[in-house]
Formats: structure tokens, C-alpha cells, sequence
């Protein structure tokens, strides 16, 4: 166990944190951790002074800071200085682990900084694709990182609002009816998104804009309201 890996279970368990704990304050999964304090992870800067904060405890000393910059060295160098050597014939069956061992390695240390954020058709069921978003202070584009989607527009009927079929419109799930915000909703058992405009406490306007403005009164608890738009991905 390295030394920077023994001072975080240190003070880890001198906070009586859990590992499951310390990993939802960060944002990563628990077995990170877990292999982070066995040494077999490597911790970043960026996550060094997450965990300073976290503990308030200054833990990016000089020792460490030489520890750490050497461990990236020696996996730099294993990754890429090594390219143009073949390999010896009995190192053949151990190089394909050591590999998989360093791609764990920088998976987990691009988790602490990114996530990959689903990309989903209206009925949240099928994930389309992927698109990785940087994490900050440990949310996404200001949102928990749990509560962040988005969604492939499925049709024309808001076209008016610059938003066509194929676009990605990144959303944060809430139930929340907010004023004037475009939102994913349920209505009569179909899934659509639409503005919502309140008209008092127990009535909502439903636009959309196929190429003419389009209007449905509805009472607030005849929807669902199921994710807010934030915005419009789209290809020129």
C-alpha cells in the first residue's frame, strides 16, 4: 500500500466514514475507493484536493506529491515507453492482465473528472448513446450527476422552438411544474414534450409549434411532468 492510499484510509476511518460513504461524497463508485486505499488506483491531483476538503485536512504534502508524480511516471512509461520493444516470449500471458490492470487504472481516474451521461428515447427505456460531460464540484452542468439525461427528440411538434427530430435536448429529471419551461411529460398515456404556461393553481397551457402555434388546456394533475429541457444539441 502506498503512502498517500494509507493516509486516506487514515483519516477515512479517522472521520468514521464508510467506504460506500466517502465514495457518494466524491461521486464514485465504492469498489474506487476501496482499490484506491489497496494501491491498485491512482488519485489524481484533482481528487487529492477533493479529499482535502472532504477531511479538511490538508493531505497533498511534498512526500506525496513525489509519490504520486513517480507512480504517473512509471504508468506513462509502462503505457507508452515499452511501445517499440517486443515483448519476451514468457511475458506473453502476463502482459494482456498488466494491461487491463492500467486501463482500470485511468478509467477510474477519468471517472472522478467525467461522466457518461445516457442518451435516451421518450420512454426511458433504451439507451441511444452516450456523451461524456465534465463533472464540477461534483455535479453536472450545475445538476446532481444522478439526475442528468438526455433525450433524442422524436418528432416535429416543437420545430417552432428551434428544437427538430434527431436533436439531443439535455435534461434534469424533476417533477416540478415550472412556468414557461419546455418539459418531457406524460399526458393521456403518451410521452411528448411541450412549453407549459400556467394558467392559475389548477389549470396549464400545453404549446407546441409544428410550423403554427398550437394550444391544449389541461388541468395540473391530468400530466406527469418527468424531465426539464435545459437545451438543443443539434448538426448543421
Amino acid at each position: 500500500m502506498s503512502r498517500i492510499a494509507e493516509k486516506i484510509k487514515s483519516l477515512r476511518i479517522e472521520a468514521g466514514m464508510s467506504q460506500k460513504t466517502l465514495a457518494k461524497k466524491l461521486g464514485v463508485a465504492e469498489s474506487y475507493i476501496n482499490e484506491v486505499e489497496i494501491g491498485r488506483k491512482i488519485v489524481n491531483e484533482a481528487m487529492i484536493n477533493r479529499l482535502s476538503k472532504i477531511f479538511n485536512k490538508d493531505i497533498n504534502d511534498i512526500s506525496m506529491s513525489v509519490e504520486l508524480e513517480s507512480a504517473e511516471e512509471e504508468t506513462m512509461e509502462e503505457l507508452f515507453g515499452k511501445v517499440s520493444k517486443p515483448a519476451p516470449a514468457k511475458k506473453t500471458v502476463s502482459a494482456p492482465a498488466k494491461g487491463a490492470e492500467l486501463n482500470d487504472t485511468w478509467s477510474g481516474a477519468f471517472n472522478s473528472v467525467l461522466k457518461s451521461v445516457q442518451v435516451y428515447d421518450y420512454n426511458l427505456t433504451s439507451v441511444i448513446t452516450t456523451k461524456l460531460m465534465p463533472i464540477q464540484n461534483n455535479k453536472v452542468e450545475g445538476f446532481a450527476q444522478d439526475k442528468v439525461l438526455y433525450i433524442q427528440i422524436a418528432d416535429d411538434d416543437m420545430l417552432g422552438y428551434r428544437m427538430a427530430k434527431g436533436d439531443l435536448a439535455f435534461c434534469h429529471y424533476t417533477s416540478e411544474v415550472v412556468n414557461n419551461a419546455i418539459c418531457l411529460i406524460e399526458h393521456n398515456g403518451t410521452r411528448v414534450v411541450r412549453q407549459i404556461k400556467k394558467l392559475d393553481s389548477n389549470k396549464l397551457l400545453l404549446l407546441s409549434n409544428r410550423g403554427s402555434l398550437k394550444t391544449e388546456t389541461v388541468g395540473v394533475k391530468d400530466i406527469k411532468v418527468i424531465a426539464k429541457l435545459e437545451r438543443v444539441e443539434f448538426n448543421l
